[in-house]
């Protein structure tokens, strides 16, 4: 295999994911229910394969990638993660009383809304899956949770830690909740708002129908197009992508190197690649935050944006390369933990949502609906559609709480290993994220940030 084997896998990733957008352009079907262009080029890459078009011809026409394919999601998920080190978090000071009950009602909402679901996938394996399927790994309980509230970079890198572990099952179904749980975000989030217009729980939009061409099509209209981000690096000298890739390549492969070289051999194995990465970027980070370098040469949005290049093709290749055979095997409790998980965000909504935030209560709802079933671009999807100019402050608040952030890394790369150990570590892990879920609905009732009123017709914020 040589270098030219990964070029050729990019080129047919790109293009389907070229031919995806151009459908997303054009297929209504697609545009009412804003399906994702990555996820939609996953899908047809998965069709094209050995599994699907291969065994319709008997081998004779299918896609075929090189044997390095299988390991992109483990790569594209360090530069994911060392991105949201390097951007670091900003934590505003307090304005008051009513800032405070917005912000740490929705941040009881959120911690909720993120526990419980380690909560439920653990129950439902080790109480009803186990019953079924008694030979069944245990780590099965954290897959419902990395594919819904992590999403496709998140599953992959969980899915990473169990192949290293020795069972590589994980990561075909930790994709596959992924993949289900962008569909039910989509689809779901989608409906979800049609009922709110039409029964008066939204505050910002009155009719669905007047959403603009841009959402979509996801083609953006000329005069609406905006710059990705500033060029704090002259042309003359070096291109300001190369900056700011070369800062992410260096940050995120200085973690790699530290695990693989240091950490796996002479202090601890079995600590994720990505979490070591992530931590390497958050020290730099705190270290360079209020440096000229970093206030003057590092623009965020850039950054974002090689995130989520690299989030856009790890969702192709961990899509296009799912094992059907597995997914078939576990098709069961793939079924029941799917359900559980719809029912969870659903409760996020109503009636938790609507308890737990006191104004604009759907669109902050909706939010944590969408990157409760996903990824965070969902729930911006969501919001985007509810509320585009953010009047919901929905966006600032969430991130007010970057200790979630880190919580999902340290529980992302601690949880796969303790649920291996047995059912008595499953149940132990269990108990303790859902001892923090009640916690946080007794903190916001304690604290009067549980809020009482009808679901139509409630006020909105419309300070910004």
């Amino acid at each position: 295999m040589s270098v030219y084997d990964i070029f050729s896998d990019v080129a047919i990733a790109s293009l389907f994911i070229l031919v995806a957008q151009w459908l997303r352009s054009k297929v209504k079907f697609f545009q009412e229910f804003f399906v994702p262009a990555s996820l939609i080029a996953g899908i047809l890459g998965l069709i094209a394969g050995p599994q699907v078009l291969g065994r319709i011809t008997g081998g004779s026409v299918a896609l075929n990638f090189s044997s390095a394919s299988g390991s992109y999601s483990g790569l594209l998920i360090i530069i994911v993660f060392t991105v949201v080190g390097l951007n670091g978090f900003e934590m505003k000071k307090g304005e008051g009383k009513e800032v405070l009950k917005r912000v740490g009602s929705y941040g009881c909402l959120r911690t909720f809304n993120m526990f419980i679901q380690f909560t439920v996938g653990i129950a439902l394996t080790e109480l009803v899956i186990a019953t079924v399927m008694p030979n069944l790994s245990h780590g099965f309980g954290i897959l419902l949770a990395s594919g819904f509230t992590g999403g496709h970079g998140t599953a992959a890198a969980v899915g990473k830690t169990f192949t290293d572990l020795g069972w590589a099952e994980g990561a075909d179904l930790g994709v596959t909740f992924a993949t289900i749980g962008v569909i039910l975000g989509v689809f779901g989030g989608v409906a979800f708002i049609k009922i709110a217009t039409k029964k008066n729980w939204t505050v910002y939009i009155k009719d669905f129908k007047f959403l603009d061409n841009d959402l979509r099509t996801g083609m953006i209209a000329p005069e609406r197009q905006k710059s990705i981000g500033r060029e704090p690096i002259s042309s003359v000298s070096l291109d300001s992508l190369a900056w700011h890739l070369a800062l992410v390549c260096m940050v995120g492969g200085f973690g790699y190197l530290l695990n693989a070289k240091v950490l796996a051999p002479y202090v601890i194995k079995g600590i994720p690649d990505f979490t070591v990465s992530y931590l390497v970027a958050l020290f730099f980070f705190l270290a360079t935050r209020k440096m000229p370098f970093y206030e003057k040469y590092v623009d965020k949005r850039i950054n974002s944006r090689i995130s989520g290049t690299a989030t856009d093709y790890l969702v192709f290749f961990a899509v296009a390369k799912l094992n059907l055979t597995v997914i078939v095997e576990y098709a069961v409790p793939l079924l029941v933990c799917s359900l559980g998980g719809l029912i969870i965000v659903v409760l996020g909504v109503i009636p938790l949502g609507a308890k737990l935030n006191e104004k604009s209560w759907f669109e902050r709802s909706m939010f944590c609906y969408g990157y409760g079933t996903g990824v965070f671009a969902i729930g911006f999807v969501l919001l985007r559609i509810l509320d585009p100019e953010n009047r919901s402050h929905t966006v600032e608040d969430t991130a007010m709480f970057p200790f979630l952030s880190f919580a999902e890394v340290v529980l992302w790369s601690a949880i796969p290993v303790a649920l291996l150990k047995g059912a008595g570590s499953s149940w132990a892990v269990a108990g303790i994220c859902f001892a923090i879920s009640i916690a946080a609905l007794i903190i916001a009732k304690v604290l009067g940030w549980w809020f009482k009123g009808p679901l139509a017709g409630r006020e909105g914020y419309f300070d910004n």
